[in-house]
């Protein structure tokens, strides 16, 4: 097995590993690599449903998004899919997956099942590095703060984004999760120091004024947009890739008009979120 950095910022690529037939020691080293680095990816995987559910109950118990549509049968798997007459696709904007949670999902293993010929990439953004990257001035200004997370706007029945994107989110009147984390987090794992507001569900730093807090997550979604922060992933046919919403961002590109793109994604439970210490 091998692992090598996809960027400077984020991510790794795994290579000469059969997700299928892990050994206990391939997947401390996978488990290790992947909080290092933010998200993993893997190429020419080939998974059943109940090979992707028992990877992902490796790791902690699975979250069942109750938002997307399931896969038949597998209720914990999400299928995120886009048909060629559908114009929005799912995840087309900077975001980090249940932010809104009060116990965030630790991540998101998606593996892909059909993709556009051309198109159709993911981008990832680290956000240890977006942090490591703030002047003094602004690390001090953002210790301590908070920020309060929602998800109404994007999956709540009368949502513009639900009306544009056709109905296809289910069980819209529970979309009422709204909870406060820390702008910046101690990671659960690392202790590393990371940014944990996103533009898809963040909607205020709490206590401030709100013309003060949109100005301020303004300049955090500017600063951590820098492409220097990101990679971006191109998806094949039996690729796996998994990210950590704590310390990542991704953004599922809508470049691929006129094709279907297919991929089954498993989300995982995580724990409640720290402030990190001054």
């Amino acid at each position: 097995m091998q692992i090598t950095k996809a960027s400077e910022a984020v991510g790794a690529i795994v290579e000469g590993v059969d997700l299928t037939s892990l050994t206990d020691d391939e997947f401390v080293e996978i488990r290790e690599a992947f909080f290092d680095s933010g998200a993993l990816f893997f190429r020419n995987q080939q998974l059943t449903p109940e090979d992707h559910i028992a990877f992902a109950e490796r790791w902690n118990d699975i979250d069942i998004n109750r938002f997307f549509t399931p896969v038949e049968g597998y209720p914990q798997i999400a299928k995120v899919l886009k048909e060629p007459d559908q114009e929005v696709n799912i995840g087309g904007g900077w975001h980090t997956d249940h932010s809104y949670d009060e116990i965030p999902a630790m991540g998101s293993i998606l593996y892909a099942l059909e993709i556009p010929p051309s198109g159709g990439d993911t981008l990832f953004a680290g956000m240890h590095a977006a942090y490591e990257a703030l002047d003094d001035e602004m690390k001090v200004r953002l210790d301590g703060l908070q920020a309060r997370h929602g998800n109404a706007h994007i999956f709540g029945k009368d949502s513009a984004y639900q009306k544009k994107f056709g109905g296809r989110f289910g069980n819209t009147e529970s979309a009422v999760q709204e909870a406060i984390h820390p702008v910046v987090l101690s990671h659960p794992e690392t202790g590393a120091k990371g940014l944990y507001v996103n533009p898809g569900f963040t909607l205020e730093i709490v206590d401030m004024d709100p013309a003060e807090s949109t100005a301020l997550l303004d300049e955090l979604y500017a600063h951590i947009q820098q492409p220097q922060f990101h990679f971006r992933l191109q998806w094949q046919e039996g690729m796996l890739a998994m990210w950590d919403n704590r310390s990542t961002w991704h953004y599922a590109l809508n470049d691929y008009q006129g094709h279907r793109r297919y991929l089954n994604r498993i989300t995982i439970a995580g724990v409640p979120l720290d402030q990190a210490s001054s």
